[in-house]
């Protein structure tokens, strides 16, 4: 047996979008220039207006829209999702800016395999608005995580995290700004790590 037949099939990317997608085209890119060995299989958007989506569709990515307002319980819904996953065999889900919180149903199909990234070095400020809390905290360093999804908001195991310092005179705006740039290398990096861990 050769080398190439003990190399493991790529791995599939299923990625959950909402809104702009910047972390998915962070995605795209670390793929495209080989610091990422996968593949995105499908980006999946719950908005049709969703301007990530138009970074799927420019790499040649297939998307898909289905509408959380199309189904009446929020485990209906994450039922449709992990169809189309399952049907495309994604093994890796990221979410990168999908705003809804995933019920038991999506979060048991998936068991840690299910990734998401945060603007705060977690444990510290889940939920909404981190950077706000950040300030409001008078924080002197806040950053971004890379963490398993579980059934508790942004509580599942840390896989990577990156520091970024809160700057005299910064606002919300500006350390979301920040914080943002750094995701853009952590989370390909985390992905890959995930990979490689099998």
């Amino acid at each position: 047996m050769d080398a190439s037949q003990k190399r493991s099939p790529t791995p599939l990317l299923g990625v959950l979008i909402s809104g702009r997608g910047s972390n998915l085209k962070a995605i795209i890119d670390a793929i495209g220039d080989g610091r990422l060995d996968a593949r995105i299989a499908v980006v999946i958007s719950n908005r049709a207006d969703a301007p990530g989506l138009e970074h799927a569709r420019a790499a040649g990515i297939e998307t898909l829209v289905i509408s959380h307002r199309a189904h009446a319980a929020r485990e209906d819904y994450d039922r449709a999702l992990v169809a189309e996953l399952q049907k495309r065999g994604v093994a890796l889900v990221c979410l990168a800016g999908f705003m809804r919180v995933l019920s038991p149903a999506f979060v048991d199909a998936y068991p840690n395999r299910i990734l998401n990234i945060h603007p705060s070095l977690l444990p510290k400020y889940p939920g909404l608005h981190p950077q706000q809390q950040a300030l409001d905290d008078g924080a002197t360093v806040s950053g971004a995580t890379v963490h398993f999804v579980n059934k508790d908001l942004d509580a599942g195991p840390v896989v990577l995290q990156r520091e970024v310092p809160v700057l005299p005179g910064d606002t919300a705006d500006t350390l979301a700004a920040r914080i943002l740039q750094v995701e853009h290398t952590l989370y390909p990096e985390a992905i890959a790590a995930v990979i490689n861990q099998g």
